[in-house]
């Protein structure tokens, strides 16, 4: 095996599989949910509920499920854990393609279970100022969710926090809040009301990166490192009298 590549073992073999599992089927309920809501309501809001209730669902599931494994389901999730927690870039990477790989599976099966064809480049273009910013918007929350409740030690609070805020965040920001550049990606597959147009794509990615940046530096604000307690200093040396000593 390559010197570049760590070793795969059972761990990270499980990590890998976690990630892709994970992401496949977050993209196959956000693509999925759109395409159910489309079909039985010609009301956007009602469609928009739908989506955003059912993406939030399927968030807690899969996170209270799979976090004892590996739960990001979100390159921009792992790239900050490289960037605060050390985790290896060669892991990393191998989540990444994980996580994309799994996100267009997921929207291919999407695609087949509405009996659409497997791959339809998606026509909805999304770009403007107001879009990009509701990425930066949307990216930097999800960001300072996740990490916030690791950094005050409440991890077991994330499903919910996590799912919590992308439900919101579906109607707070203007793009949708999709926060995530494997599922950005994936949504390219799918020419329906999850869609997103490929030329729309590196505008999008571009500001989730921004907004991970953004958040980053929140979080050093907000979740300062802790530092040591200065050691007590030495009682001063005595003499055999009890004297002090230089």
């Amino acid at each position: 095996m390559s010197a570049a590549i760590p070793d795969a073992g059972p761990a990270l073999r499980s990590r890998i599989a976690a990630e892709g599992v994970g992401t496949a089927f977050l993209v196959a309920t956000v693509v999925g949910s759109g395409i159910m809501a489309t079909s039985l309501t010609d009301d956007v809001a009602l469609q928009l509920l739908a989506n955003s209730l059912i993406t939030g669902g399927v968030l807690v599931a899969l996170i209270l499920t799979l976090q004892p494994v590996s739960a990001a389901f979100n390159p921009v999730v792992t790239l900050v854990e490289v960037l605060t927690t050390g985790l290896d870039r060669r892991v990393a990477a191998l989540l990444v393609l994980a996580q994309v790989a799994g996100g267009c599976l997921g929207a291919v099966v999407a695609n087949l279970m509405f009996d659409l064809d497997a791959v339809v480049l998606s026509t909805r273009e999304r770009s403007g100022g107001g879009l990009w910013l509701g990425e930066v918007v949307a990216t930097l929350g999800l960001v300072l969710v996740v990490f916030g409740a690791i950094r005050s030690g409440r991890t077991a609070t994330i499903a919910y926090a996590v799912a919590g805020y992308i439900v919101a965040a579906y109607w707070f920001t203007s793009s949708t809040s999709f926060a995530n550049p494997a599922v950005t990606i994936a949504r390219t597959l799918s020419d329906t009301f999850a869609g997103i147009a490929p030329g729309s794509v590196p505008m999008f990615v571009l500001m989730q990166l921004v907004g991970a940046a953004l958040a980053m530096a929140l979080l050093r604000l907000l979740f300062p490192p802790a530092h040591p307690a200065p050691e007590p200093a030495a009682p001063p040396a005595r003499d055999d009298l009890g004297r002090t000593t230089p």
